[in-house]
């Protein structure tokens, strides 16, 4: 069957057509997606700005369009932290209703971790042992640990790379501003690390999500364009040695690195403090890349729940 996933992220809006069947690998048909960045159209309040709602009405419908067009047969339509934390998500979400017909389900950050870690699982089989997922999104960073398809302890963080970004307003941040956000990143963090290490080290250690790949491409990873089956990692060595060269750029300079989307530039440093401080805390060498991530992780559920 013809499967659509709708995902409203805190950076990208995100239509995916996958053809598949239930045990089968989902094999991409179409992707179509636009960098709304609605992390970056709240209000101080925590409100989604009107224009940032317009935009995202806007594209869902063009994204039902689509659908229509290429055959779907069940779509699934999704919201994360963005619209999760904001006083107004729920008439947000009454007004996509209204003018589209979508009905956007909003999903809890352990929801987050939980489907993400799921996608990971699948991705990397059993044979990887007990995994530990790293995810960061624009607006919440997700880290789940378990053996089996449902993690043993799934959490999410409001440390998103979009979010911590607004904690650095220079270009480049003052030295004092990126010491500043470290010290609150590796706070938060650390009050959750027993939460993961009580059911044991991993034996395979994961990271998903765009900034993650970008880190990695800028380090040297392989681009997408080799396809999602060459191994790809992240090395926390070099991941400590790029954050202080990262500080000193423009979003202009970062935007010049190699795989970093003049888009995604000024949250670049923001994601590596928070990668990098996620990796040391959880004494992690290194991620693997996994090219699967929350989007897959819902799509691969809803299979799950198709009758054999």
């Amino acid at each position: 069957m013809r499967l659509g996933v709708i995902d409203v992220g805190s950076n990208t809006v995100h239509l995916l057509v996958v053809d598949a069947h239930r045990g089968a690998r989902p094999f991409p048909a179409f992707s179509h997606k636009i960098a709304l960045r609605l992390s970056e159209h709240t209000k101080d309040d925590g409100r989604i700005a009107g224009e940032g709602v317009k935009r995202l009405v806007s594209f869902v419908g063009e994204c039902l369009t689509i659908a229509e067009d290429e055959g779907i047969e069940d779509l699934l339509a999704f919201a994360t932290s963005a619209i999760r934390e904001a006083p107004n998500g729920e008439a947000v979400l009454q007004q996509v209703r209204d003018e589209t017909g979508a009905d956007l389900q909003v999903l809890s950050g352990a929801d987050e971790a939980r489907l993400t870690f799921l996608a990971a699982r699948r991705w990397f089989g059993w044979s990887s042992g007990r995994l530990l997922c790293v995810d960061i999104g624009g607006g919440s960073l997700e880290l789940a640990t378990g053996i089996d398809e449902e993690p043993d302890a799934a959490i999410s963080l409001p440390l998103g790379a979009g979010r911590m970004s607004r904690e650095l307003p220079g270009n480049p941040p003052s030295r004092d501003d990126v010491r500043s956000l470290r010290k609150q990143v590796r706070s938060d963090i650390a009050r959750i690390v027993r939460d993961l290490n009580r059911f044991g080290s991993p034996d395979h250690v994961v990271g998903t999500s765009k900034t993650i790949r970008s880190l990695a491409r800028v380090l040297g990873a392989a681009p997408s364009a080799e396809g999602p089956y060459v191994p790809r990692r992240l090395v926390r060595s070099e991941l400590a040695d790029l954050v202080p060269r990262l500080a000193t750029m423009t979003v202009e300079e970062r935007a010049a690195l190699p795989g970093v989307s003049a888009g995604r530039a000024h949250q670049l440093l923001a994601g590596a403090v928070v990668v990098e401080s996620a990796m040391h805390l959880l004494d992690v060498e290194q991620l693997d890349l996994c090219p699967w991530a929350l989007r897959e992780g819902v799509i691969l559920r809803r299979l799950d729940w198709l009758e054999a």
